[in-house]
């Protein structure tokens, strides 16, 4: 059989199984991370990884999601369907080996998928084992086949049900409440964030996500359709729509080097903070690795080529640092890696070295080629980098200078700080907390034995429009770096949280239930996502919920945490309750602060995480940047989830 019929005969042959998936459902956190609704949402990305692996072979061209009525997931393409023959090996369908064996698929045969996302093959078993009930519906040689499961074990063999003129894969699953005991309910935000990123990863691919459990004001079904002509450069545009540029075009390249397709689009815009994302055949790199690696080389390099000959650093009486070429810069790192190997605490590092000299090289030359066409824009660029270097050595004397006065520079810990006694940091939690007079409140209220009180002054500093500096010299939040013991740069990473001091390991913020109290908290969520992300991302940032409400009849009260548990309350008490609407901290007593927003046998705090710092960033720069209309229309597309007062 030739290799040009060999790699397009998908069938039954190509599919492999790898291993048993018994202890899937007992083990499900080294599959899908965890449980949670992080997992949840994994087990959606893991169908919608197979069809995006057909597209990216060139396959499929659509793909349609769906959220439907009952809770299930049903994901659908126009690829080339699973095959159905029978697997000379197992001796059952191919489809069922894919849908039971873990570990079986296409994409572990070379001549079916050159590059894969996901899991790398584990994907949809996995979601079938995690599944109370799933349905696979395949169009393929003019025939309609299905076959369901009930928590990973067929009911029945593949059946032809039907003939068709169309062709592809539809996957319908309901996750397993047994398995998903916090929620089963999908977030069609979360969902759809990343059928966006999909969409402008891929681009020619046309991903329509629907929301069959709300419709519009028309009566329709909740729907969002995605398609990108253009890939990283559209993903460029969304990212930074609420930042200003300085320089004329967004900078871009799609090409292949070494046989490794690399992407790459950046731009450089009027911020102090350097955001770069990179993904390896789809997957977000959170901790980078060598495509990243590659990228800063290359771009270093051919930024301090030109700078050098232009003579613009000849009066400059210090070194340019590589940090200095990226501040203001947007920039997304795309590559597609045969074989790639993973590391790093949440294997999201790329490890391939072979990758670093690529991408290096593609991101140099795309440089090179901009500058010499766009000398504005060079010189631009160039007197960025020289600001950007006057700020660097502004800010490593006001970081030392923070670094000095914390705890463990002996400086002592700050004078509002009401500490506990507890000596475990795993034991200890610190409250922020907005104002002097709350903060008393909770001073009184708290258990001294695990629970610290740190009251901040008003609105802390907006550090997305403040040069670093600036956020160091600020007093607010230099009384947070020194509470909380953490201290910034590494031996491998200048700009890097060390959290080895980190003197709680619950951070709460807790600020009134009102407007001012919604700003306070997202300045100070501000502040953790752009200098203290490692604290966000390993869970220890969360938010106290404070009830809106007292619902008081006689001897007896509830509290209220929505409109809707005030009203259930008040019937209960017979319609005729008093109801306080508390807006703010210093309405409660100690005693009613610690019983429902401090106490851990009953308060809600919520975790705060993120699933895509893409999006985080371009949400948090929206939301505190200088653009009023699109922070307005946030504002009143997530009213209901946000406590504003009229």
């Amino acid at each position: 059989m030739s290799d040009e019929i060999k790699k397009n005969n998908y069938s039954a042959d190509s599919i492999q199984a790898l291993e048993g998936m018994e202890h899937v459902r007992m083990r499900p956190s080294m599959y899908i991370g965890d449980v949670g609704v992080r997992g949840l949402h994994h087990l959606v990305y893991e169908v919608v990884d197979n069809s995006i692996d057909e597209a990216m072979g060139g396959h499929c061209d659509t793909i349609g999601v769906a959220i439907n009525e009952d809770g299930s997931v049903t994901v659908e393409d126009n690829g080339r369907g699973i095959p159905v023959d029978m697997h000379k090996k197992e001796g059952i369908s191919a489809l069922e080996v894919v849908m039971t064996k873990i570990g079986a698929g296409g994409k572990f045969d070379k001549d079916s998928y050159k590059v894969s996302g996901g899991l790398h093959g584990v994907g949809v078993s996995v979601v079938n084992a995690l599944s109370k009930r799933m349905k696979s519906t395949v169009f393929r040689d003019g025939k309609v086949y299905e076959q369901e499961y009930e928590r990973g074990k067929s009911i029945y063999p593949v059946k032809q049900v039907g003939e068709t003129t169309k062709r592809g894969t539809m996957q319908t699953f309901y996750p397993d409440d047994l398995i998903f005991t916090q929620t089963t309910e999908f977030s069609f935000e979360t969902l759809s964030a990343r059928m966006r990123e999909l969409s402008f990863l891929n681009k020619g691919i046309t991903i329509t996500f629907t929301d069959k459990r709300e419709v519009d004001k028309d009566g329709n079904f909740v729907q969002e359709v995605f398609h990108s002509t253009e890939g990283l450069k559209e993903y460029i545009r969304y990212l930074d729509g609420n930042r200003e540029p300085i320089i004329s075009h967004v900078i871009s390249m799609d090409s292949e080097k070494g046989e490794i397709p690399v992407e790459v689009a950046l731009i450089y815009n009027t911020s102090y903070t350097e955001n770069i994302f990179s993904y390896v055949n789809n997957i977000n790199t959170h901790e980078g690795g060598t495509h990243l690696q590659g990228f800063r080389t290359g771009l270093t390099r051919s930024l301090k080529k030109y700078a050098d000959a232009s003579g613009m650093l000849d009066k400059l009486k210090f070194e340019i640092a590589g940090d200095d070429f990226r501040e203001g810069l947007t920039a997304i790192v795309s590559v597609k890696v045969a074989e790639p190997q993973f590391e790093g605490q949440t294997k999201t590092k790329l490890g391939n070295r072979e990758v670093v000299s690529p991408v290096s090289q593609a991101v140099a030359d795309m440089i090179e080629i901009y500058l010499e066409e766009n000398p504005n824009d060079a010189r631009i660029i160039v007197q960025k980098v020289i600001l950007a270097a006057q700020a660097r050595h502004a800010a490593k004397k006001a970081r030392e200078m923070v670094q000095r006065k914390t705890v463990l520079g002996g400086g002592g810990l700050p004078g509002k700080l009401s500490d506990c006694s507890e000596q475990d940091p795993a034991k200890c939690e610190v409250y922020l907390v907005e104002g002097d007079s709350a903060g008393g409140t909770a001073k009184q209220g708290r258990d001294r034995n695990f629970q610290a009180i740190l009251p901040l002054r008003g609105k802390i500093l907006n550090v997305e429009k403040a040069m670093h500096h600036k956020v160091f010299e600020n007093e607010e939040i230099r009384n947070i770096f020194t509470a909380l013991g953490v201290t910034i740069g590494t031996a491998e990473d200048t700009k890097a949280l060390n959290l080895e001091k980190l003197r709680y390991h619950k951070v709460i913020i807790m600020c009134d239930a009102d407007v001012d109290g919604s700003h306070i908290s997202t300045l100070i969520l501000t502040f953790f996502f752009r200098f203290m992300k490692e604290l966000i991302e390993e869970g220890h940032v969360y938010i106290a919920a404070p009830p809106l409400y007292l619902v008081k009849k006689g001897n007896k009260k509830e509290y209220a945490w929505t409109d809707n548990q005030r009203d259930i309350a008040n019937e209960k008490m017979g319609g005729s309750a008093a109801i306080q609407r508390y807006k703010g901290l210093g309405e409660m007593n100690a005693e009613q602060l610690w019983e429902t927003t401090m106490d851990p046998n009953f308060r809600t705090l919520r975790q705060v995480t993120i699933d895509s710092l893409a999006e985080a960033d371009r949400v948090f720069s929206m939301l505190m940047g200088d653009d009023v209309p699109p922070r307005r229309e946030f504002i009143e597309k997530n009213a209901v989830y946000a406590n504003i007062d009229a």
